[in-house]
């Protein structure tokens, strides 16, 4: 098995200067913190999806950590976050371990929770867990099963790839050529991502550890359980939709948005499932146009 280093890899990591890294319960997180010089702010939490890491956040978070304390982790299995958690990548589980996260970093519960596609329902579970009221902003959010039959597939799929041991390297190895990278991003994606984005992902693909945490978190995925609570969601929720994703289709988003009763949907013309790698400064001014509207934030 290979894992990404710091060392080598971290090198010249996006935003490295706010980078730490934290010991939490069984995981070592890699983690990056910042927000204006000098003065207290509003908590806002970034979680990535999946096969993602920080560097997704890397035009993002400068911007909103002008007027935001940022918190964007590696989720486990992912990027330079190392350990394991007890019963495997469950959701509820990548929820229970951001929380001790959260904990030990001594900044209390977020203000604002960003997701994006998987992202987006960790911090669903978090807010419902920790019953947090903070302001939800989903990006390209996978809250949903995928439709039919595939429902129970995809999983079970995901499943037994990941209880093979060479499935991880196998991927890796297809991932070793830049070019491949940059032409599964645009397929499965549907996004044009820049020369260093790619860069970034192959640094990630090529390493079997990423791959086999990308795979992990697919097999324990159950979405079913969360569609159930969405209801029961008491925070302003935006859940945005790049027109050009070809991961998660508006018909999803939109159902999901039905089901929460403080949602709304806004769709973005010409970006893809990587809306907030193409276009940082849109998505940044929407997420602080959203939170500025909750009173605690604003003040």
């Amino acid at each position: 098995m290979s894992s990404v280093r710091w060392e080598v890899d971290g090198h010249d990591w996006p935003n490295r200067e706010h980078s730490r890294f934290v010991r939490a319960g069984m995981l070592d997180w890699h983690v990056q913190v910042a927000g204006p010089d000098g003065r207290a702010a509003p908590v806002l939490l970034l979680i990535h999806g999946t096969g993602a890491a920080t560097h997704s956040w890397r035009d993002v978070l400068p911007l909103l950590a002008q007027h935001f304390t940022v918190i964007a982790p590696d989720m486990p299995g992912h990027g330079f976050t190392r350990g394991r958690i007890a019963g495997g990548q469950s959701l509820p589980g990548m929820a229970r371990v951001l929380a001790e996260l959260l904990g030990k970093l001594g900044l209390g519960a977020p203000d604002v929770i960003v997701g994006h596609s998987a992202g987006a329902a960790i911090g669903v579970r978090l807010a419902i867990d920790l019953s947090i009221d903070a302001p939800i902003i989903g990006l390209n959010p996978a809250l949903l099963p995928f439709p039919g039959l595939a429902a129970r597939l995809f999983p079970a799929m995901a499943r037994a790839l990941f209880v093979n041991p060479f499935t991880a390297m196998i991927f890796a190895q297809i991932a070793s050529s830049e070019t491949e990278v940059a032409r599964f991003l645009k397929k499965s994606t549907g996004s044009r991502i820049d020369a260093r984005g790619v860069e970034l992902y192959h640094r990630l693909f090529r390493t079997s550890d990423h791959c086999a945490g990308a795979i992990g978190m697919m097999a324990n995925w159950d979405l079913e359980s969360l569609a159930k609570e969405l209801p029961s969601v008491a925070a302003r929720s935006l859940l945005v939709h790049g027109a050009r994703d070809s991961a998660i289709p508006l018909d999803s988003i939109e159902r999901a948005g039905r089901m929460m009763p403080h949602a709304e949907v806004v769709t973005l013309a010409d970006l893809g499932h990587l809306a907030h790698e193409e276009d940082p400064e849109q998505i940044a001014a929407l997420i602080g146009e959203f939170a500025a509207r909750t009173p605690a934030v604003a003040a």
